[in-house]
């Protein structure tokens, strides 16, 4: 990459945040994935940071993999592998303002059905076979457009009402599984290259950095504090996607 040096400090700091992200405060992932759109091209972007997520993942799923909850995973995963499927389609046919506009918007969305269904008296939908679908969709779609399915998967997870460990060891998985599989549809589209690769391993130790902090505090973040931080970073994420 031939970047000034103020640009690589910052890029270094994202790839701290993707660390933290990934085993703390899942609402810095899109904070990381926003200064990498702003410092790179944002679909050269995209393909650059996967290779970072998944160090990220590896870490975190070792760390929390025994906290999963696959049950929730199991029926989330047919559908955001149809996600990604469609995003991969769709990556060719908008530009990078329109993916931003696409995205934050159902990132938004999200936000605002999971406040409205936090204000309900019961939670008979909460497992429903719709809401698993459409979450999973949306997921696969905005992570391969834009790595921005951490929203998505925070408003999942926290209308399962998850401890934090289970949220964490949960999230993990779902990601590194989901993550490994958008691969070869990025080569396809060909968002990582040789290149790419080589500037991806000046970052990693920063990325490496970020999961063991993000390791050191999570066990001092309250759970309602926790929550609170996943829901309005991805809001905010949201707003900055769209503006």
């Amino acid at each position: 990459m031939n970047l000034e040096l103020w640009q690589w400090i910052v890029v270094v700091l994202a790839a701290l945040f993707i660390g933290v992200s990934k085993t703390a405060i899942g609402g810095l992932g899109m904070v990381s994935v926003a200064i990498f759109a702003n410092v790179l091209p944002a679909r050269e972007a995209s393909g650059f940071v996967l290779p970072l997520l998944i160090c990220a993942d590896l870490v975190a799923a070792r760390s929390y993999r025994e906290h999963t909850q696959w049950t929730h995973l199991l029926r989330l995963f047919p559908w955001t592998a149809g996600g990604v499927i469609l995003g991969w389609m769709c990556m060719g046919m908008i530009n990078d303002r329109e993916a931003s506009l696409l995205v934050g918007g159902i990132v938004l969305a999200m936000v605002a059905l999971h406040l409205w269904r936090s204000r309900k008296t019961t939670d008979e939908d909460e497992h429903s076979f719709g809401f698993a679908a459409t979450i999973g969709v949306l997921a696969g779609f905005t992570t391969l457009i834009a790595n921005a399915a951490g929203p998505l998967m925070a408003i999942y997870l926290l209308a399962m009402r998850l401890p934090k460990m289970q949220y964490m060891g949960t999230a993990a998985v779902f990601f590194l599984i989901i993550n490994s599989f958008k691969v070869p549809f990025m080569v396809n589209l060909d968002l990582i290259s040789w290149q790419s690769i080589t500037g991806n391993l000046i970052l990693v130790p920063a990325v490496f950095l970020g999961a063991f902090i993000g390791r050191r505090i999570l066990t001092k973040i309250d759970q309602k504090l926790f929550e609170a931080l996943a829901l309005w970073l991805s809001a905010l994420a949201g707003l900055k996607l769209l503006f």
